[in-house]
């Protein structure tokens, strides 16, 4: 006999960004599971933002100011991070109506960086 085994996709690591905040899916959660807070970026130039996790050591010292981490919800399905002033930002730059309905972007990993990046150039998902 020659079994072919079945081997499951990887699922795809997904972004939501809605008006007050960004929601990461099961798989995109994961990268998150010890983060105690985070912190967010946005590349002007690129239109790409990113999502650092920090440890509770590195949020607790004071190497990073306090208006520079935000706080992270994990759930066992799913993370959010609400911050609607981050988001008003990224509706600025990016020209997304968020205010209507929530947009699912891919995010991809990055691990030398150790951050998630969601490319809002990259295409939006259905």
């Amino acid at each position: 006999m020659s079994f072919q085994w079945f081997n499951e996709k990887p699922k795809e690591v997904i972004v939501t960004l809605a008006s007050g905040n960004i929601t990461l899916n099961k798989q995109a959660s994961t990268y998150f599971e010890h983060a105690f807070n985070v912190m967010l970026g946005v590349d002007t130039n690129t239109q790409k933002i990113a999502i650092k996790p920090l440890s509770k050591a590195e949020a607790m010292s004071h190497a990073i100011p306090d208006n520079k981490k935000y706080k992270i919800t994990i759930r066992s399905s799913y993370a959010r991070i609400t911050n609607k002033a981050f988001m008003e930002e990224i509706m600025a730059l990016s020209g997304l109506n968020l205010s209507e309905e929530s947009i699912k972007y891919p995010a991809i990993w990055d691990n030398k960086e150790q951050l998630l990046v969601i490319d809002l150039k990259g295409g939006q998902l259905k």
